[in-house]
């Protein structure tokens, strides 16, 4: 019999710690509601735990960006309800002075109208604002990058950007008009300069570099060719094709990030719905704003009207399509976060059935480890009655 170390007692007491720390850290999951707490209790979930919180919040904020979407597009097109009941009434307008029963003064003051009317949807289309940005001018989102197609109108180009060091081989781009001078501003990520890039009618020859050389992109011709009322002329940017084209509308381009990655965007575009604008495509030299009932014929009137009715309704139904896909994507983000959440769920958060019947277990053995503790401290006493 030893009195220095008791080994009972020693191996008690350890069994007590060990019995004490589990229930710690029982109390601990069972308080907080997680089974890890800490990267010490589960290194490999927590790292897959946290990317897929991160996942999730991102899934949530791309669900509400869809949203703010249809918001916007809810916006264009209740606007543009307007404009359908203003050409409505532009329509009948024109109908009723082709009637050989209104005299010159009729004609005047139903000319009066149509040109208020006009006046209207040109109001509307500069009105219709989302979070300040206009939507009906043909400008939503007028960045545009070298990664994607897209139309530059030499008329209307300063302030736009083309990243050219982002640009992305076969991809395309249209100046229009001739005889412009385009201001495009250059950016290698951190440097941003502007160039001039005038595009006059005429014959170019291949290989010509046209008058600049800013961050170490040449704009030179591919091809020999002739820049003309035809367009058609080919031309490379630091190996990337711009092709021109004769009268190609600028369309602005809003990107709705619809995806908790990269690359999961919806790019929206709205056209512009101005009275300068609607009905220019039909077969008459003039758009919605040219349209007069003392001056024009009553065929080249309705022509005009027609279309700028047809071009509202394309632009109507294209936003209905829009906002469909998009409540679609909602739906489908929702359950993405749903069945995620459960996921994630399930590695991080406890078991709290399971938790309370282990804590139950570990406080029952600290219980007893305590007992046997005291009659393990007791043990040596029997060594005095051999020293009696």
């Amino acid at each position: 019999m030893r009195i220095n170390n008791n080994a009972m007692a020693l191996n008690t007491y350890g069994n007590l710690t060990r019995a004490g720390e589990s229930q710690a850290k029982s109390m601990e999951k069972l308080s907080s509601g997680l089974r890890i707490n800490k990267a010490g209790d589960d290194a490999a979930g927590l790292a897959i735990s946290e990317k897929m919180r991160g996942q999730i919040r991102g899934l949530g904020q791309a669900s509400r960006n869809a949203q703010d979407g249809i918001s916007m597009i809810q916006t264009a097109e209740g606007a543009l309800s307007e404009t359908h009941s203003i050409l409505q009434r532009m329509r009948e307008l024109v109908v009723q002075s082709n009637n050989d029963t209104n005299t010159t003064a009729d004609k005047t003051s139903i000319q009066e109208e149509l040109t208020q009317l006009a006046g209207e949807v040109d109001g509307i289309a500069g009105r219709t604002e989302f979070n300040g940005k206009n939507l009906l001018q043909g400008t939503v989102g007028l960045k545009l990058d070298a990664a994607d197609n897209g139309t530059l109108d030499g008329g209307a180009l300063t302030g736009y950007t083309v990243d050219v060091s982002q640009a992305t081989a076969g991809k395309t781009y249209t100046f229009a008009h001739t005889n412009d001078t385009a201001v495009v501003s250059l950016s290698d990520g951190t440097t941003s300069q502007n160039i001039t890039l005038s595009l006059a009618a005429g014959a170019y020859a291949a290989g010509e570099v046209l008058d600049f050389d800013k961050l170490g992109v040449k704009i030179t011709l591919g091809s020999a060719g002739t820049f003309g009322s035809d367009g058609g002329a080919e031309f490379l940017l630091a190996g990337k094709t711009l092709i021109t084209e004769e009268d190609a509308a600028l369309a602005g381009k809003a990107s709705i990030q619809i995806g908790a990655n990269s690359g999961q965007t919806l790019d929206i575009t709205i056209g512009d719905m101005r009275a300068t604008a609607l009905g220019s495509t039909a077969a008459p030299a003039f758009a919605l704003n040219g349209v007069n009932v003392t001056t024009q014929t009553f065929t080249d009137n309705l022509a005009v009207i027609d279309q700028a009715m047809t071009d509202v309704s394309n632009e109507r139904s294209k936003l209905g399509a829009y906002q469909n896909r998009l409540e679609h994507t909602i739906n489908n983000l929702n359950t993405s976060g749903e069945n995620l959440t459960a996921a994630e769920s399930r590695i991080r958060d406890v078991d709290m059935a399971k938790e309370m019947m282990t804590m139950t277990k570990n406080n029952i053995l600290q219980q007893a480890a305590q007992a046997m503790l005291a009659q393990a401290n007791q043990a040596p006493q029997g060594v005095l009655q051999l020293l009696r």
